[in-house]
């Protein structure tokens, strides 16, 4: 089976002033349709890099990423943006919810960028945040919701444009266990439903339980690649 995304010899080399620090340095990696990745490593170890590459946020020094057959390092800026908004979701550790808006308008920003008529962007954003388990809470601002939903609204975001792959960084690096579990839950339980690629970029390894294979990046390098047999999948 063809990969959905095939990374390959990635490099990336950062210039500081007179000092090169290369953060990511000859990495490789196949990800299938539908797979949940986990990316576990210390802070600085080049996991959160390795999400910037191929999510097409950043330009790698070397080396190629192809995704559905598209060679994204060769796209220019305006025809990546325009990738990541057809194919991509991205959950972050601080939400990212604009605080003037209220959660049906922040879950609608994709659909906006995409160009659909208000009245069916509202009806889908409507739906995946009842899909996430804020129905009744279209109308709330972030600063009237607490950390777990505010992610949850983050989740929905993500998910309304039936993205191809989603990229995770740190998702719940903000919330506290009981609310981590919730969440993650939510967020695996709907990747699963809508056989989603998931790249999921942690430190804590409880949150790794739930991917399909561990990536454990160190200094710049992948340590090792492990298949995850206890699964909790959801």
């Amino acid at each position: 089976m063809e990969a959905l995304i095939k990374v390959k010899n990635i490099r990336k080399v950062y210039q500081m002033g007179e000092e090169r620090i290369i953060a990511l340095d000859d990495v490789s990696l196949d990800i299938q349709k539908g797979e949940v990745v986990c990316f576990l490593g210390v802070s600085g170890s080049g996991k959160s890099t390795f999400l910037n590459m191929v999510a097409g946020l950043e330009k790698p020094t070397k080396g190629e990423i192809i995704i559905g057959g598209i060679p994204i390092h060769t796209l220019n800026e305006e025809n990546v943006t325009l990738f990541r908004q057809k194919n991509i979701g991205f959950i972050f550790q601080s939400y990212h919810l604009l605080p003037m808006f209220t959660a049906i308008e922040n879950v609608s920003l994709p659909l906006i960028f995409r160009g659909v008529e208000k009245k069916k962007r509202d009806n889908m954003a409507s739906e995946m945040l009842a899909a996430v388990g804020l129905a009744g809470y279209e109308n709330r601002k972030p600063s009237q919701m607490s950390g777990g939903q505010q992610q949850r609204v983050g989740i929905a975001r993500a998910l309304v444009g039936n993205p191809k792959i989603i990229f995770a960084d740190e998702p719940t690096g903000n919330l506290d266990s009981h609310t981590s579990k919730e969440v993650i839950e939510i967020m695996m339980s709907k990747v699963r439903e809508h056989n989603i690629t998931l790249i999921l970029v942690t430190h804590d390894k409880d949150v790794s339980c739930y991917a399909d294979r561990i990536v454990t990046i160190q200094d710049g390098n992948i340590l090792s690649i492990e298949n995850n047999k206890i699964s909790k999948g959801v």
